[in-house]
């Protein structure tokens, strides 16, 4: 059972940065796709950013291409959302979520799925909150 523990969220001003953590125990995050998701008030779940288990492909959704970075460090069992330019609109409760890849460890890879639905594991969220 793989445990995901996120910290790093706050309040901030427009334009700030913040860098999100997703520590796993209870198992090697080598093994796993990770995804990060994110629901504001009143809106519906939504894929943020997904890095494959070797850290080869990457994902973003449209709103934070450019401005947000997936990252992971399978050692530290790790995987970090380094956010800048904030906007008030990414203002959310933000949950880092593993999928087990039947490639992990060999040549291949499945790219992370924007579905919240493939997910088998979930952190309990971290709220980032940016004032305008």
């Amino acid at each position: 059972q793989v445990r995901l523990v996120e910290s790093g969220g706050g309040l901030v001003q427009t334009g700030d940065s913040l860098r999100l953590a997703c520590a796993a125990s209870g198992g090697s995050l080598s093994n796993y796709a990770m995804a990060w998701f994110r629901q504001g008030p009143g809106r519906e779940r939504e894929f943020v950013a997904g890095i494959s288990w070797n850290g080869a492909h990457v994902d973003y959704v449209d709103s934070v291409k450019g401005r947000f970075t997936v990252s992971r460090d399978n050692a530290e069992n790790t995987v970090w959302l380094q956010m800048n330019r904030l906007q008030p609109e990414d203002t959310a409760v933000y949950r880092c979520a593993a999928t087990y890849d039947t490639y992990s460890g060999g040549s291949y890879y499945y790219p992370p799925p924007r579905l919240s639905r493939k997910y088998d594991y979930w952190g309990q969220g971290t709220q980032v909150t940016v004032s305008s």
